[in-house]
């Protein structure tokens, strides 16, 4: 595995820390958290910025590569939330987590890459595996929903996992794109969220340092550092491998949750951690394979 992929994986683990982050983080509502921790995301480039200023001339990129960017940050978390709203978490969340799967299938159109059958294999168990992991988290009911809103909550859900997949196997295409602009990403990202909570929703902070402390660790990690580090790893690393071993998130946010207290240790957790490892076996043994030369 190459460093480049090893520093993608690393936004996975960063990701494993939404859930329990944003379970400490209060009552905020959520255009108003993505603007916040958007916000905080931006910090780690403007400091490159004020410690190397040279480097802002990276910002002047062709506005393809802003418009995927923004439209992947922000319509990502637009359509996320906008499926939490109207349909049970646990259904919304687990077709939203379709874009690993997505992302390894859409890998054979890059140029370069090749789809293996150990790469399919993979992603399948990976997603029995997320499957499970999400379906034994939510209470909600779907009976307490309008017909509208589960079309509206699956709808949006299922744009979830082809905006991030989209995003992903596209910037590889911008490999040339320098990470840097990722900054500005979040910036606009952080804009753009706050206009939606102006507009629809009541402002809440936090009311202690605890509160305060989530928000800020969502801000430097899951929704900040990790998009620098995905987008390097995508760009530079084995796409496939980061596709597959994105199902881990669930299976390892679950798992800081029962450490945490937040839940409670089941047999679902146990197969799901097999498959989701296996599958990421499976995968990497197959990329392996393929670059062995004959003798």
């Amino acid at each position: 595995m190459t460093r480049a992929t090893l520093i993608g994986f690393s936004a996975i683990l960063m990701w494993a820390l939404l859930a329990l982050m944003t379970a400490a983080s209060g009552k905020m509502p959520p255009f108003q958290m993505n603007a916040v921790c958007f916000a905080i995301g931006a910090l780690p480039g403007l400091m490159l910025f004020a410690v190397k200023p040279e480097r802002l001339k990276l910002l002047r990129q062709p506005a393809r590569v802003w418009i995927l960017g923004i439209v992947g940050l922000f319509g990502y978390h637009f359509l996320y939330f906008t499926a939490l709203r109207n349909a049970p978490a646990a259904d919304a969340s687990m077709i939203a987590y379709l874009w690993p799967l997505f992302i390894v299938l859409g890998s054979a159109m890059l140029p370069g890459e090749k789809l293996k059958a150990a790469h399919i294999l993979g992603a399948l168990a990976g997603l029995a595996g997320a499957i499970l992991i999400v379906s034994a988290r939510s209470s909600d009911s779907s009976a307490n929903f309008s017909d509208a809103q589960l079309l509206i909550g699956y709808g949006a859900a299922l744009a979830c996992a082809f905006f991030w997949s989209g995003y992903s196997l596209i910037s590889r295409k911008f490999g040339s794109a320098p990470t840097d602009v990722v900054t500005g990403f979040c910036l606009a990202t952080s804009l753009l969220s706050l206009v939606c909570h102006l507009a629809l929703e009541t402002t809440v902070w936090p009311e202690s340092t605890t509160e305060w402390l989530a928000i800020a660790g969502l801000g430097l990690l899951p929704v900040g550092t990790a998009f620098y580090t995905w987008d390097y790893g995508v760009k530079k690393g084995n796409i496939q491998i980061l596709g597959v071993a994105s199902y881990s998130a669930p299976v390892l946010s679950t798992l800081i949750l029962i450490v945490a207290g937040f839940a409670e240790p089941s047999w679902r957790i146990l197969i799901a951690c097999l498959l989701v490892t296996g599958g990421a076996l499976i995968a990497v043994s197959g990329s392996l394979l393929g670059k062995k030369q004959p003798a």
